[in-house]
């Protein structure tokens, strides 16, 4: 049996369980009049999705849309299995991310770059999406989910076609990775900076527009609701510019990759365990090990030089 959460009427968290691992990864059902998930999640784990739809009481030939934050198998890897056994579903998708649901080799190749042989295990075969169900969704734009008329708002920094998504009427904002790692019964708050596309200064005006909206609720993917809206933002955005300052200090002091990993991840380990206790942080490394959010800040360091090296 999957494991679900009822957090509104219309809104069920669905568990899907990676790794056999709980509270890593959610996706989001809603319900109404045009039954609809929010990430799909990798295809490693689209059967427990599944099983959790039911749990809800919705049948999934009745699901009509998914849509996903961004393109990431964690979010989105899914995607294309659950379009060819559903083919009444519509994929809706930040233009960036669409080229990559139809056609994903590039994607694919990218993330074997990182996980190398444990990408099958972790994440299955990623089909693609079906041309013809693909949705792009412009900045601004809204779709009908469920019974709710949600906002696509474009929001990179974690990546640069990356969707939150606006629920004017009840204030809720699912989130994707763009406010960050924040999992149930903890206040720690885990910055993702993965290659290649990382943008902080993006990120920063991201952060910026979802403070103005003055959000009741954030759904993260990673993992679950949280209402401390305020402190969630205000930690994350700190922990991004302390991890960069500590990317930028071991760079400048010749320090190899390595070396700069085990200090961010000491750090880390030391948050994590003070507030949470001893083996808190096994789920956070799940989700993104430290040695990729450090080389996804090496990148971007290198990048922003060249960048500024250019400028006239």
């Amino acid at each position: 049996m999957a494991q679900i959460e009822r957090i509104a009427d219309d809104l069920v968290v669905i568990d899907v369980h990676y790794n056999h691992t709980p509270q890593v990864i959610s996706a989001y059902l809603l319900l109404g009049e045009r039954p609809a998930l929010i990430e799909s999640g990798p295809t490693s784990t689209v059967d427990t999705l599944l099983a959790g739809v039911r749990e809800a009481g919705v049948d999934p030939r009745d699901l009509r849309a998914v849509a996903v934050t961004h393109i990431h198998l964690d979010h989105a890897g899914g995607a294309g299995t659950l379009a060819r056994r559903f083919p009444q579903l519509e994929v809706y998708v930040h233009p960036a991310g669409a080229p990559h649901l139809i056609d994903p080799a590039r994607l694919v190749a990218s993330a074997g770059r990182l996980y190398g042989d444990a990408l099958q295990r972790l994440f299955g075969d990623v089909a693609p999406v079906p041309e013809g169900q693909v949705k792009v969704l412009q900045d601004g734009e809204s779709v009908l989910l469920g019974s709710r008329q949600l906002v696509a708002l474009d929001t990179p920094g974690h990546a640069n076609h990356h969707h939150a998504f606006w629920d004017p009427a009840s204030a809720d904002l699912f989130t994707g990775d763009v406010a960050g790692v924040a999992l149930p019964g903890s206040r720690y708050v885990r910055a993702p900076t993965p290659p290649p596309q990382l943008d902080l200064r993006a990120w920063d005006r991201s952060l910026a527009r979802l403070r103005a909206l003055r959000p009741r609720r954030l759904l993260l993917t990673h993992f679950g609701p949280h209402t401390w809206v305020a402190d969630l933002l205000a930690q994350l955005e700190a922990r991004l510019q302390r991890n960069l300052q500590l990317v930028r200090e071991g760079l400048a002091a010749g320090e190899s990759e390595d070396a700069i990993t085990g200090r961010l991840r000491a750090e880390t380990l030391r948050e994590i365990e003070l507030r949470d206790g001893p083996g808190a942080s096994a789920r956070y490394e799940l989700i993104m090990p430290v040695w990729q959010s450090v080389t996804g800040l090496i990148r971007y360091v290198h990048t922003s030089e060249q960048e500024e090296s250019r400028a006239p």
